[in-house]
C-alpha cells in the first residue's frame, strides 16, 4: 500500500492511503509528528511525499527507516525533461502553480557541484497561503503518474521514477552515516607535503618554496605569484613563449626552468585549497566526512555534491580515509560500464557476446576484431561513445563499424539526434534537452563552447555548436543509461545491506563503497555481485550482458587501487 505524508508550516503531518491512480483512498488524518505516523503505518510499502530532503532526515532522526519512497519534486524534474521542458520549476509549488494555470514560482538555486555547505542551502517553495499541503501532494502526484503513463516508454518510465527516488533515499543515509575519515592521518599527510604554515598568512612552507622557485626561473627581481593564471601567463610571454592558459596539459609542452616547481605548486596549491585545513575543520568530525550527495545533479543523472569535494578525493587523501577497528571498507567498482552499457542499449548481438564472455572486456574485443591489440580496442570502442572521429579514431570506427553495426549505429543517430536539435533520451528515459543548458558538461568533452578554428562566423559557430552537441548527446546515451543502472545498484546494495551492520557510505559514477564489520565483508561482496546482475536485468531486460564488479576489501581507501 502506498501513503502520502505532507509536513505542514507547523511541522505537523497530513497523510493518507493511495489508490493505484494517486488518489486518496481513505481518509486523511492529521498527526503532530512526522516519524511518530510513519513508524505507525509498517504496512505502507512505498510513501509518497515532497522531498526526500525535507522528510527523510526527521525520520532517521527518530531511527525511523523507510524502505522506499516517491520524491514528487525528483520526479518532477524528470518528466519535465522527457516532455521537452527541461530547467522548468520543479519544486511541488511550481507543479501545483502549472496544474492551476496560475504564476509558477522560481525554484531556489539547485545545489551543484561543491557549492556552500547546507547550512545554507535555501528551504522550499512555499505554497500559496491557505493551500492544503496534502491537498497540493495530491494533486501533483496523481498528474505524474498521468504522465509517466503517457511516456514513450511507460514502464521503463515509472522504473527511472523509482529508481531516482531510492537515489534520493541512499543519499540522504549516506550523509547520515558519513565516510570513515581519521583526521590524524589526514592532517599528517598535510605536514608531510605542505610543511608547517607560516604565522599569520597561513601558506604552507612548501607552497612558499615553490612559489620562491617559479620566480627565481624568470630571473633577478621577477615576483610571480603561481596561484595567479595571468601573471604567469605574462612571465612566459617575457621570456619569449606564447601560453593561452596554465593548464598543465600545455605547460608540459614547453622547456623552461619554471615548469617542473610550477606543476608541483599546482597540485600542491590544489590540494591545500580543496582538501587542506580549513576543509577537514569543516567537514570532518566525530570521525567521519559528511557530504551532501545531490542525485541527478547532472543533466546525464550523475550524482553532484553540495560542497565538500567528496567526488574528488585526490589518491594521496585516500590515505585517510580508514576503516574503524574491526570493520572493513567494500570498495567496488563497475568494470568497463559503459561499453557494457552500450551493448545491452543497442542490442547489438556481437558486442553483447562480447560484453557477456565474463572475461575482460577489450581483451575479449581485440581477440575478435583487433588482432590481439587490448589498446586499439579500447581507443576505438570508447572513441564511438565520445566521438573521436579523426586520426586514428577514425580508422578505429570504421573497425568497430563493421564488426558492431548496430552498437555503432546507436550512438551515431544519438549525434544526429543531438546535431538536429532533438530530444535525446536514455533507454529508461532521462532526457537530453535540446539547447545547451547549465550542468550539461559531465566529462564527454563536449560543452557546447565554438572551437576557434571552426567559429567562421555564424554558420561556422552554428556549425559548431551543432557538432560538439552531437558529440554531448553521443556520449550522454551511454553514459546516461549508466546512471540509471547504477541507480537500480544502490537500490538492490540497499536492499541487501537491510538488517546487516554493514552502510553505504560513498557512492561516485560507477564506485559503492561500503563499512562493514570485517566478518560481514565476503557477504558484502556477493551483495554487490548480485546488485550488479539485478540492475542489469531490471533495466535492459534480459540479455547476455554481464555487469561485473571490480571488489578490494580493504582497512584504508588508498589500498584499494
Amino acid at each position: 500500500m502506498r501513503w502520502a505524508v505532507a509536513v505542514t508550516a507547523e511541522g505537523a503531518a497530513r497523510l493518507c492511503p493511495l489508490d493505484g491512480r494517486g488518489r486518496a483512498a481513505g481518509p486523511v488524518v492529521t498527526e503532530p509528528d512526522v516519524a511518530r505516523a510513519v513508524a505507525a503505518r509498517p504496512e505502507a510499502a512505498r510513501w509518497v511525499w515532497r522531498s526526500t530532503a525535507e522528510v527523510y532526515p526527521r525520520l532517521l532522526d527518530a531511527g525511523v527507516r523507510v524502505e522506499r519512497c516517491y520524491d514528487v519534486e525528483a520526479a518532477e524534474a524528470l518528466l519535465l525533461g522527457h516532455e521537452g521542458r527541461w530547467g522548468e520549476p520543479r519544486s511541488l509549488a511550481a507543479a501545483w502553480a502549472r496544474l492551476h494555470r496560475r504564476p509558477v514560482p522560481e525554484d531556489p538555486p539547485l545545489p551543484g557541484a561543491d557549492l556552500q555547505p547546507s547550512l545554507f542551502a535555501p528551504g522550499p517553495v512555499p505554497l500559496p497561503s491557505g493551500t492544503d499541503p496534502l491537498g497540493a501532494l495530491l494533486e501533483v502526484y496523481a498528474d505524474q503518474v498521468r504522465r509517466a503513463e503517457a511516456a514513450e516508454h511507460p514502464e521503463r518510465m515509472r522504473m527511472l521514477l523509482a529508481a531516482e527516488s531510492a537515489g534520493t533515499l541512499v543519499a540522504v543515509e549516506m550523509g547520515r552515516a558519513g565516510v570513515p575519515w581519521r583526521a590524524d592521518v589526514h592532517r599528517r599527510l598535510l605536514d608531510e607535503l605542505l610543511g608547517e604554515r607560516y604565522p599569520g598568512s597561513g601558506e604552507p612552507r612548501r607552497l612558499a618554496e615553490l612559489a620562491e622557485e617559479v620566480s627565481r626561473a624568470f630571473g633577478p627581481g621577477v615576483r610571480v605569484r603561481p596561484e595567479v593564471p595571468a601573471e604567469v601567463v605574462r612571465a612566459f610571454a617575457r621570456a619569449g613563449i606564447r601560453l593561452s592558459s596554465t593548464r598543465a596539459w600545455e605547460l608540459r609542452r614547453i622547456d623552461h626552468p619554471a615548469v617542473a616547481p610550477l606543476l608541483r605548486y599546482k597540485r600542491l596549491h590544489r590540494l591545500y585549497t580543496a582538501h587542506g585545513w580549513s576543509w577537514l575543520r569543516s567537514w570532518v568530525r566525530d570521525g567521519r566526512f559528511h557530504p551532501e550527495y545531490v542525485p541527478g545533479g547532472t543533466v546525464s543523472g550523475r550524482w553532484t555534491t553540495n560542497g565538500g569535494g567528496a567526488l574528488q578525493i585526490p589518491k594521496v587523501v585516500r590515505r585517510a580515509v580508514v576503516a574503524d577497528p574491526g570493520w572493513r571498507l567494500v570498495v567496488a567498482d563497475a568494470a568497463q560500464m559503459e561499453p557494457r552499457v552500450l551493448a545491452a542499449i543497442s542490442r547489438d548481438r556481437g558486442l553483447m557476446e562480447v560484453a557477456g564472455s565474463g572475461r575482460d572486456l577489450y581483451s575479449v574485443l581485440s581477440d575478435r576484431a583487433f588482432g590481439g591489440d587490448r589498446d586499439r580496442a579500447k581507443l576505438a570502442l570508447l572513441g564511438a561513445v565520445y566521438g573521436q572521429t579523426s586520426g586514428d579514431g577514425l580508422r578505429h570506427l570504421a573497425d568497430l563499424r563493421r564488426r558492431f553495426p548496430a552498437a555503432v549505429a546507436y550512438v551515431d543517430e544519438a549525434a544526429r539526434a543531438g546535431e538536429e536539435g532533438r530530444l535525446v533520451r536514455t533507454w529508461l528515459g532521462r532526457t537530453c534537452p535540446p539547447a545547451t543548458a547549465p550542468g550539461e558538461d559531465d566529462g564527454s568533452g563536449a560543452d557546447g563552447g565554438t572551437a576557434p578554428e571552426e567559429a567562421g562566423g555564424e554558420d561556422g559557430a552554428s556549425g559548431a555548436r551543432a557538432r560538439a552537441r552531437g558529440r554531448f548527446t553521443r556520449n550522454f546515451v551511454v553514459q546516461g543509461s549508466g546512471a540509471d543502472w547504477m541507480l537500480l545498484v544502490l537500490a538492490a546494495l540497499r536492499r541487501a545491506l537491510a538488517g546487516t551492520r554493514a552502510e553505504l557510505v560513498f557512492f561516485q559514477h560507477d564506485e559503492v563503497i561500503v563499512h562493514c564489520p570485517a566478518e560481514e565483508a565476503d557477504a558484502v561482496v556477493e551483495a554487490v555481485r548480485t546488485a550488479g546482475d539485478v540492475a542489469g536485468r531490471t533495466a535492459f531486460g534480459e540479455t547476455p550482458v554481464r555487469f561485473p564488479f571490480t571488489t578490494a576489501v580493504v582497512e584504508c581507501y588508498a589500498d584499494a587501487k
